[in-house]
């Protein structure tokens, strides 16, 4: 069978973050707007990590598979879409065309959009897979069989039973987040799926409130395979709480310290996750990046939306620790609660820059669909387009502020982070790279003890060793 994944990275849409939903692009606003937007279109993030699970699953199945970008590929037997919110207009559009074009093909929709709105498929001939998607390698012919229009498929217990991600259908050595890293391509990879939290913003916990656990054998395993198939130098994790099991991170960070060259690797965690000793670990194994959710200072808006505040003092100790081992810090704000006013927006920008962590993104509120948040203020949402679903801008009916008012907040937060004097003389070589070759800043160089492959290392986990584990090993798909 020949299948086609279909996607569009218009829009500026990065498909793989706010867990799937997507976000878009910094918007530009006068000429610092469009330097800042400059840096944040530089990158050419990886595909989303379902689509490589799937390319891999499929392939191993005995198909041919197929990635298209914004066109529709005849006689496929079967196209799959993951949709983001932003561009789920788009895509709405090509399935309708790809039925008009091809009526006996079949189309797969898949992802967290189609989870939380399979009704937005209602009016087209497709079949919409709620649950997470790589359930396929199981059900793939019993989905094709049935001619229903939602399938529920539910998650996945052992995620160490899939097959390793398979990169080759989409061009990865063009992938980079130079945000996080200098050395090129790079790849997603997850350790865990699935968040304990209650956030009522947060989409991670749409499909799943609990965390599943890879073994790390496995994971520095398709990292070990990656290296070496597609040349990857760099993984972002993907996972919304890592170091959450902290004996596993230990382990992940022991393993790899034993790949055969160093990788450079970022992850995405909370503050109190992280603590001195397991930074250190992780920094002499390659970690050259944190992002962490810091949202706001105000501890009783957190409480409100049922996320756990942290003490200020270790968000600055924190910051201030990667700062000094080199590590950098992407540090997530939100601004456009509906109670919000123009003092409290400032107030968040005014802290953002008192704990001076390397990258700072103001993301607008946005309420995304299925998340207990959407519901409690569905009566206050302005905008029902979810192409305007970008994190950059505002959907709903504020109390003390317009729209057009929290844009200009917005613009200004990142202006006045970023256009500081101060901040330009610490990071303008991070901003631009090429900088570094005119000999204008440097990443800090790993000390003796904080180096990766001090001594001999332990080899990894033998193929023997995994094969009696269930792993899949690196073999032809």
């Amino acid at each position: 069978m020949r299948i086609v994944l279909w996607d569009t990275r218009k829009l500026g849409v990065s498909k793989d973050f706010a867990a799937g939903m997507g976000v878009g692009c910094f918007p530009a606003g006068g000429l610092r707007g469009r330097i800042i937007r400059h840096v944040y279109k530089r990158d050419r993030r990886p595909v989303a990590l379902l689509f490589a699970y799937l390319a891999a699953i499929f392939r191993q199945q005995g198909h041919q598979v197929e990635y298209c970008e914004d066109r529709v590929r005849s006689r496929a037997d079967l196209y799959v879409f993951c949709p983001a919110l932003i561009t789920l207009h788009l895509e709405r559009q090509a399935m309708a065309r790809i039925l008009a074009e091809h009526p006996a093909a079949r189309i797969l929709v898949v992802g967290t959009v189609a989870s939380v709105l399979p009704e937005a498929f209602a009016e087209l001939a497709v079949t919409v897979i709620k649950g997470e998607a790589e359930q396929l390698f199981w059900k793939l012919d019993e989905v094709l069989q049935r001619r229903d229009a939602t399938v529920q498929l539910g998650t996945i217990d052992d995620l160490d039973r899939l097959p390793f991600p398979d990169w080759s259908p989409f061009g990865p050595h063009r992938f980079r987040v130079a945000y996080d890293f200098w050395q090129f391509p790079t790849a997603f990879v997850q350790a865990s799926r699935g968040c304990p939290f209650e956030c009522s913003y947060c989409p991670d916990i749409v499909l799943d409130n609990s965390t599943r656990f890879r073994d790390p054998e496995a994971v520095v395993e398709e990292i070990r395979v990656g290296m070496r198939r597609w040349g990857f130098r760099s993984y972002k994790f993907r996972d919304p709480l890592f170091g959450l099991n902290r004996k596993a991170a230990y382990r992940l960070a022991e393993l790899l310290g034993g790949l055969p060259a160093p990788i450079q690797f970022s992850v995405e965690t909370r503050i109190d996750l992280m603590r001195p000793e397991i930074l250190r670990v992780l920094k002499r194994v390659g970690l050259t990046s944190v992002t962490v959710g810091i949202e706001t200072s105000d501890t009783a808006t957190l409480r409100r939306y049922r996320r756990i505040p942290i003490h200020d003092d270790r968000q600055r100790d924190f910051i201030a620790l990667c700062h000094s081992m080199g590590i950098r810090t992407v540090a997530e704000f939100m601004i456009g609660f509906p109670d919000d006013t123009v003092e409290s927006v400032k107030r968040v920008c005014y802290y953002a820059m008192a704990l001076s962590p390397t990258f700072a993104n103001f993301n607008i509120v946005t309420p995304y669909p299925g998340t207990e948040f959407f519901r409690q203020v569905q009566p206050q949402i302005a905008d029902s387009d979810f192409s305007h679903y970008s994190a950059y801008a505002p959907v709903l009916n504020y109390e003390c502020l317009t729209p057009e008012k929290l844009r200009s907040l917005h613009q200004w937060c990142a202006r006045r982070f970023y256009f500081r004097w101060n901040y330009l003389f610490a990071n303008l070589h991070l901003l631009w790279p090429s900088l570094q070759e005119l000999g204008i800043g440097r990443e800090r160089p790993l000390a003796g003890s904080d180096r990766a492959h001090p001594s001999p290392q332990k080899p990894l986990a033998s193929p023997k060793s995994l094969k009696k584990k269930g792993f899949r090993q690196d073999q032809r798909h």
